[in-house]
């Protein structure tokens, strides 16, 4: 039997280090100016079969932002500690709204549409997997990127460490694992960049909640790692190197690099 999905995008002010990071705008290929949170959503909404796409924030400037241009909202509460648990907030406040939950992050405008499917259909064939999220090899300009901000103290993206079952090992905001020269040079480095998307089902997001935040977690500033904590396993889609830089908004110098991108790919 099909089973259905929704997009929840978690969205917060306070980010610690670009607050009021869903409200920057961002000047698309016709030289207009759309908030961050407008193109997370209009991602979302290109995503072809989602029951719903659902803004999830406790600020009401995002969601007064997300009323304007057309969007739902669910106003979840202050205490949610990272996207994961404001996705399950969702549930408690409304019921689940679909049979799997696909979390897009708001920092990740640029997440490739096709990814949904392949992420709903890895939950569908494996009952045992709690969590699905994909990861695309580094090319060199992205490689260079998530150095070049790693060495200026700035966090430029999540690596994953996966293993030969497509299971996550780890997730680090730090470039892993380590490449020696001669691997770093090459055209795809075997570093792979973890993007922002997630597709659990609703039951292992209760236990997400039920359990306290792990250690790992709370150094990393990683949600995903409490799952592992737990030994809730994690799958992780591999996808072909992208046509594009799928880069996520986490710094303002990432702003220019984005916008690149979306002229670039004709993005409006």
């Amino acid at each position: 039997m099909s089973q259905s999905f929704a997009i929840v995008i978690p969205a917060r002010y306070a980010s610690t280090r670009y607050p009021g990071k869903p409200l920057v705008p961002l000047r698309g290929a016709t030289g207009e100016s759309k908030t961050l949170i407008e193109r997370s959503w209009s991602c979302a909404k290109s995503i072809p079969g989602a029951k719903a796409v659902l803004v999830a924030t406790d600020d009401d400037r995002i969601a007064d932002e997300v009323r304007r241009f057309g969007g739902d909202v669910v106003m979840t509460s202050l205490e949610c500690a990272n996207g994961t648990e404001r996705c399950a907030d969702v549930i408690k406040r409304i019921g689940a709204p679909a049979d799997i939950i696909v979390n897009l992050q708001g920092d990740a405008p640029l997440s490739p549409a096709a990814m949904v499917e392949r992420l709903v259909d890895r939950l569908v064939q494996n009952p045992a997997v709690a969590m699905a999220t994909p990861a695309v090899q580094a090319s060199q300009s992205v490689y260079e990127h998530l150095v070049s901000d790693q060495l200026a103290g700035r966090v430029g993206g999540t690596t994953v460490v996966i293993d030969g079952r497509d299971r996550a090992l780890y997730f680090s905001k730090r470039v892993v694992p380590y490449l020696p020269a001669a691997a770093a040079a090459q055209l795809f480095p075997p570093v792979h960049l973890h993007l922002g998307l997630y597709a659990y089902r609703p039951e292992a997001l209760q236990q997400y909640c039920e359990a306290p935040p792990s250690a790992l977690e709370q150094l990393e500033g990683l949600e995903q790692l409490r799952f592992l904590e737990m030994g809730l396993p994690v799958s992780v889609v591999r996808l072909a190197p992208l046509d594009w830089d799928a880069i996520e908004l986490n710094n303002p110098s990432d702003v220019p690099h984005i916008e690149r991108i979306l002229a670039e790919r004709g993005i409006a």
